[in-house]
């Protein structure tokens, strides 16, 4: 009996790569306008965030062209040895992954946080109001103010968890590449949901700390989200 080995199912790569079926079969032609990402998310049954993934890798293949308020375009049928590449989760899986786990993470760091670690994480949030004021925002201050919180619970498990969770997002072609369109259009960590972090943390309540880390990423999805809904056409 062969037995194959079971693959996690990953819904852009799947709507990608029939994409990518049509095209190299020709019958999506270069230079033909792919529908509306609304349409297609109807047409896939999967949400536009989904949809916008498997564009982002499309392109990465060079099989398509993003044009914001115009739409996506067929640019040629790509190297035969440049195909579509799994380079795991894509970037709203990661932030909705980040919710789940980092929430948790927020309600037991706030209970054991100790006095040197709520200095940590003050001066990784004065680091990102500085960078947010000279416009020069790295992420680096973003990244150091979480993995402070993770470790600050205790749980060298969880923090390795949101180590790995960042990796997935730095280290991905299709993630960075996001990520730089999101910044490009003015869209930072937001300072006023980090301070509410920060205070449930000093406070020592878990309650709060898990609902503003909560709110935090919750936000930043929508934020992304409603990016999508504003460009026209796609």
């Amino acid at each position: 009996m062969q037995i194959e080995a079971v693959k996690v199912r990953r819904l852009y790569l799947e709507v990608a790569s029939q994409i990518e079926k049509l095209i190299r079969s020709g019958e999506i032609q270069p230079g033909d306008r792919l529908p509306s990402e609304r349409n297609l998310a109807t047409s896939f049954k999967v949400s536009r965030p989904t949809i916008r993934e498997a564009m982002i890798a499309l392109e990465i293949a060079g099989l398509v062209e993003i044009r914001t308020g115009s739409g996506i375009y067929v640019i040629d049928k790509g190297q035969p040895d440049k195909g579509l590449v799994d380079e795991g989760p894509g970037p709203f899986e990661v932030l909705e992954s980040r919710m789940v786990v980092e929430a948790e993470i927020a309600a037991l760091a706030a209970a054991r946080i100790s006095d040197e670690q709520v200095d940590e994480l003050e001066a990784a949030l004065r680091e990102m109001e500085r960078e947010d004021a000279e416009g020069s925002v790295t992420e680096r201050a973003d990244h150091s103010f979480h993995c402070v919180i993770a470790a600050a619970s205790g749980n060298s498990a969880l923090a390795s968890v949101v180590e790995w969770l960042w990796d997935l997002r730095n280290n991905s072609q299709i993630s960075t590449l996001f990520h730089q369109r999101v910044r490009e259009k003015g869209v930072h960590p937001s300072l006023d949901d980090h301070r509410r972090i920060f205070n449930a943390m000093r406070a020592r309540d878990p309650l709060r700390a898990r609902e503003a880390m909560r709110a935090h990423i919750a936000n930043a999805i929508d934020t992304d989200i409603a990016l999508l809904e504003a460009e026209k056409d796609t």
